[in-house]
């Protein structure tokens, strides 16, 4: 698309303006367009046959003088404008910019925002989300048989102070999401365990924030048992890193604490995948690609005045004649035993350890915790939510609220002491994974929830279903979406 995206210039030679369906410009946009002498030429374009005003179409003209190429997007309805279909316009225009090789482009939705009763800093915001996602390429791993594309770097202003700020904020929302999307890309054999945390580490320098890593005997003393077993069967050895985000003075009381499934690749185990089921398994980091892309989205852009904590628990499921079983008792740092009976429900024992540490060291105001979890949440909410298990209100209204300004949906599944029974081990206290299959997500957020100290403001996100686009759509390209990274920092910018 673009080598980089950024707000600023003073060019007006390409200018993107909006109309609703079944409506001409309003008078707002025609004044401002009749300044820069591309009235005449918008109002004759608005009349071609292919100017219906449709969500998702374009129509151009060519005025001339100080405007080349202006850009009239549809919006549809004037009652169904929202954040989402701003962010989406903004990808959808990211792509008609990158195609017309724009290097600068001037913003003007301020009549249309101004009829639909949308915040101009939201809206900019929201649409600097959609052109940064859109915005994202991952070119490291091609090669000589591969051409290498041209690309240019493109400058971006809003018509409006408050709209040209938003921009920047999404930009650097999705600059964050963007990372955790080249780490997604990122293959096995080079995101190892070791390179996640090098990865951490880095981001922390950069940023400014507190770096801490445990591997080894550290692992052991802390007993880190989950990951411990998980990851002993790799020569890429289980670590768990944590980072901190510390405001500008005196931080406003306990802090949020993120916590991400970073799983650098999934055999299953011993109870090994089949039928080319590993195909993707390099996204089984997900949770903590997103954890650190929130990271860098809170340090550099939104800045809250808590401390914000990220746990990441990194280890590859492999296979050897270390690697842990099915019938395996293994005993937490808090005292749960847990009966092993499928090696491929990893995910879970890694959490268990940072979710531990987290609720006795780190006094926390919340626990999020996020993670590539469950194909059965795929089954039961596809590719549209994620799945949310939250019983404290006052957190997951944040959440949801946080949801609804960044587009990346959550749905509430229950939980309930019923749920928790099924993970009950006539061996154990709990087992990793219940042979019957019913009520599969849940059980998962069921089993987490043995390690999490009773009272702990918690919520898990089950993000199978989400985190990677199938197709080219919207804000995205085939491929991985960093989900959670905006959703986390806008919630930890909440406190």
């Amino acid at each position: 698309m673009f080598t980089s995206i950024s707000v600023g210039g003073e060019s007006t030679s390409t200018v993107i303006v909006a109309r609703f369906k079944g409506q001409p410009l309003d008078h707002a946009t025609l004044k401002r367009l009749q300044k820069l002498g591309a009235a005449a030429a918008a109002v004759a374009a608005c009349e071609r046959a292919d100017a219906t005003g449709d969500a998702g179409t374009f129509v151009e003209a060519y005025p001339g003088g100080q405007v080349d190429r202006l850009i009239i997007a549809g919006l549809g309805d004037a009652k169904a404008l929202t954040l989402d279909s701003i962010r989406t316009l903004g990808g959808n225009a990211g792509r008609r910019l990158a195609a017309a090789k724009a290097t600068s482009a001037l913003i003007d939705l301020a009549g249309p925002l101004n009829a639909a009763g949308l915040d101009a800093r939201r809206a900019g915001q929201a649409f600097g989300e959609g052109l940064g996602l859109i915005g994202w390429v991952c070119d490291s791993f091609r090669g000589k048989a591969t051409d290498a594309p041209q690309r240019t770097p493109l400058k971006v202003r809003g018509d409006a102070a408050k709209f040209t700020q938003g921009l920047e904020t999404g930009l650097g929302l999705a600059e964050g999401a963007n990372l955790a999307r080249t780490l997604s890309q990122t293959p096995p054999n080079i995101a190892t365990t070791g390179f996640m945390a090098a990865q951490a580490k880095a981001l922390a320098k950069q940023c400014g924030m507190a770096f801490k890593e445990w591997e080894g005997d550290a692992l052991e003393k802390e007993r880190f048992t989950g990951l411990i077993n998980v990851g002993k069967a790799s020569e890429n050895k289980p670590r768990l890193v944590r980072l901190e985000y510390k405001p500008e003075g005196k931080a406003d009381g306990k802090p949020i604490v993120l916590v991400g499934k970073t799983m650098t690749y999934d055999t299953g185990g011993l109870s090994l995948k089949i039928n080319n089921g590993m195909v993707g398994m390099k996204r089984d980091k997900d949770g903590g690609c997103a954890v650190l892309g929130a990271m860098h989205a809170v340090a550099t852009v939104l800045k809250p005045k808590r401390r914000v904590v990220a746990l990441l628990s990194i280890a590859e499921n492999s296979i050897s004649d270390e690697a842990y079983r099915p019938d395996d008792v293994i005993t937490y740092r808090n005292g749960v035993t847990v009966e092993v009976t499928n090696t491929d429900a990893e995910g879970r024992l890694v959490l268990a350890d940072a979710l531990c540490w987290a609720c006795e060291k780190e006094s926390p105001a919340c626990v999020i915790d996020i993670a590539t979890l469950t194909g059965g949440v795929v089954v039961a909410l596809g590719s549209t939510f994620a799945g949310m298990f939250c019983e404290d209100d006052k957190l997951r209204a944040r959440v949801e609220a946080a949801s609804a300004l960044t587009g990346e949906r959550v749905w509430r599944l229950p939980m309930h002491s019923e749920y928790r029974d099924l993970m009950k081990s006539p061996v154990a206290d709990i087992l990793n994974s219940n042979p019957n299959r019913k009520a599969h997500p849940i059980q998962g957020a069921a089993f987490l929830s043995y390690f999490v100290t009773e009272g702990t403001p918690w919520c898990h996100l089950d993000i199978a279903g989400v985190h990677a686009a199938e197709k080219n759509a919207g804000c995205f390209i085939e491929g991985p979406t960093g989900w959670g990274a905006r959703l986390l920092a806008t919630l930890a910018s909440s406190y």
